[in-house]
């Protein structure tokens, strides 16, 4: 169909050799025809941006953090819906045609895609099971594919969040009743070999964030946290089936609270400070 609107796919990156060709294929890969594929890699020392000049239609430079990437990518992509994906991940085939399928039958401005973990280890198994406890939760899913004139207006990232930015943009999102709507799409979100310690870093480098975060939305971060215990309870027979794994994820999050608490101390350490 000529009718059918241009979706810029637009995918931050830094680094990420291991993953990129996949993610960038699979967009390439998509059923749906009117597809502009742009990328903005955060000065990568390894292949990552040779891959991109490859695959993609645009391949830029800009950091220093994935929300300023992710608004270069916006600003210069010239589709009239803008679907954004980390480099990690890999987008089954109908992905975009559904997406922008239900954002056409129910006229939402936003499309959140479910994700599910992919990888090999102990630990990426608890993630993946974590995962599966939030698809049938729709209020924990933040919209991926969005309208871009939306975007350029005041509903960009914001530069002062690495992390909670989605979570944001879908509480403004909400806050303004914008609808936002579920695609019958599960992307496959390859999260390697997780350790303890990476995810714990790296939830601090996000709890740095949540300062901000909390500044811009009252009570959301409680908010958060209520949700997803909720969505472990909903799929407790989920869990039971796998008490294995169940254990390591009790575990695991236990220890992002810690990462996400310290990274908060710092945070507002630094806002205090400018």
């Amino acid at each position: 169909m000529t009718d059918q609107p241009l979706v810029s796919v637009v995918v931050p990156t830094r680094n990420n050799a291991r993953t990129i060709r996949a993610c960038l294929r699979s967009v390439r890969d998509q059923t749906y025809p009117h597809v502009e594929l742009v990328v903005v890699d955060n000065s990568s020392t390894d292949e990552t941006l040779d891959v991109a000049t490859e695959l993609a239609d645009l391949a830029l430079t800009g950091g220093p953090e994935r929300s300023a990437q992710r608004n270069l990518g916006i600003a210069e992509a010239h589709g009239e819906w803008v679907l954004w994906l980390d480099s990690d991940m890999v987008l089954p085939p109908t992905s975009i045609e559904q997406a922008v399928g239900t954002a056409l039958a129910t006229g939402a401005t936003g499309v959140a895609l479910p994700e599910r973990t992919i990888g090999d280890g102990f630990w990426t198994a608890c993630r993946a099971l974590e995962r599966e406890c939030y698809l049938n939760q729709p209020w924990l899913h933040n919209p991926r594919l969005v309208r871009r004139d939306y975007l350029l207006g005041d509903g960009g990232f914001r530069l002062d969040m690495s992390g909670p930015e989605d979570a944001d943009l879908r509480l403004r999102m909400r806050a303004e009743g914008r609808g936002i709507k579920l695609a019958p799409v599960i992307v496959d979100h390859d999260e390697g070999r997780l350790t303890v310690k990476d995810v714990v870093l790296k939830r601090y480098y996000y709890g740095r964030s949540i300062p901000a975060f909390a500044g811009q939305h009252d009570g959301a971060v409680g908010a958060q946290g209520k949700a997803v215990l909720r969505s472990y309870a909903v799929n407790w027979r989920l869990l039971a089936r796998d008490p294995l794994h169940a254990g390591g994820m009790v575990v695991l999050r236990s220890l992002e609270v810690v990462g996400y608490t310290a990274g908060a101390r710092r945070g507002r350490r630094d806002q205090a400070a400018s």
